[in-house]
């Protein structure tokens, strides 16, 4: 799959009127333990962020497309925190769109569903006095969820993507996406066991947050 040259950039009009612009910038081959993939490094104007797609397959123009929409976690991704599910889920997805023709991964430079890494690790030192997910966000003054689908949602339209299968659990990512104008076809849910130290955490998040697993 390789970008046509003549579709760089996508404008995007977001649902509080902000106008802005993802653009590609990098574009190569991305062998992977998950499979072959191509990795497409995306710049957002408006927020001077730095985003990626890891594609598979050919998905210009297509259908139905299995996506998953994973929003950044150092901590998780990256050095394997067991406090949270989303390494498991991020290489989960990358496993079910590695064994199919066509998918994507849309990985988004939201570190603590919208907070900030710094924010989130303090988020984490009030988890450990006790408050939950949720309560430690909003103890901070941030809202429980902070993320923005916007982005995300022009950053499909600058692949061709048509309609999206969501890999998640969570609802509100889907009508986050419907929001803005993209068509989800359905949703394919990414199922991980709990461990000790993140059963509270994804407990929290079904009760208070409205995910389904």
């Amino acid at each position: 799959m390789t970008i046509d040259q003549n579709q760089q950039s996508q404008e995007y009009t977001g649902s509080r009127g902000r106008t802005f612009r993802v653009e590609i910038k990098a574009e190569a081959a991305l062998p992977s333990r998950f499979g072959d993939f191509r990795i497409i490094g995306i710049f957002d104007t408006h927020k001077g962020e730095e985003h990626t797609a890891i594609v598979r397959g050919t998905v210009d123009g297509a259908e139905d497309v299995p996506v998953r929409i994973h929003s950044e976690c150092h901590t998780g991704d990256v050095l394997g925190s067991l406090r949270c599910d989303c390494r498991d889920q991020l290489e989960a997805a990358l496993h079910y769109i590695g064994q199919r023709d066509r998918g994507a991964v849309i990985y988004m430079r939201q570190e603590g569903r919208g907070i900030g890494l710094i924010n989130k690790i303090r988020a984490y030192t009030l988890q450990d006095q006790g408050y939950d997910t949720v309560e430690a966000n909003e103890k901070l003054g941030f809202p429980a969820e902070a993320r923005e689908y916007q982005g995300a949602a022009a950053i499909l339209e600058l692949l061709g993507i048509r309609s999206v299968a969501l890999l998640t659990n969570n609802p509100a990512k889907i009508e986050g996406l419907r929001e803005v104008g993209m068509t989800i076809t359905r949703r394919i849910p990414i199922v991980i066991e709990p461990n000790e130290f993140n059963a509270h955490y994804l407990a929290t998040k079904k009760t208070r947050m409205g995910h389904l697993y």
